[in-house]
């Protein structure tokens, strides 16, 4: 029997091979190993209430910078943040004129496509 330990897509499996009759390999049985958690950023809750215009996450992707803060004025097409995606970096902008209500993640974040990013007034 031989061990071997692979990772797929960011999960670690522990797998154990058995030899069969004349050195041919059996099917392989698969484990989940036990993976550690993940440190996820908290994302940051703004104070008060969520705007009403909605800025969201259009694909997934890694917040690199946050270039609003809550209870600044912003113009359509202000850069709000930076998503990292498909290594690209993809400027989040305003999609309206308002004040930011809310910031609702944080440097390091991890997101997913249609995740509240922001909130507007």
């Amino acid at each position: 029997m031989k061990n071997y330990t692979i990772t797929v897509n960011g999960n670690v499996y522990e797998v154990t091979v058995e030899e069969g009759a004349a050195g041919v390999a059996s099917a392989p049985v698969a484990k989940p190993a036990a993976k550690p958690a993940a440190p996820k950023a908290a994302a940051p809750k703004a104070a008060g209430t969520q705007g009403s215009v909605k800025v969201n996450a259009p694909m997934p992707g890694k917040i690199l910078a946050v270039k609003a803060n809550a209870g600044q004025a912003v113009k359509k097409g202000d850069v709000i943040m930076v998503l990292e995606a498909m290594k690209m970096e993809n400027e989040i902008v305003a999609p309206s004129d308002g004040t930011v209500a809310s910031v609702n993640v944080a440097v390091g974040s991890t997101v997913e496509a249609g995740e509240v990013l922001a909130t507007l007034n």
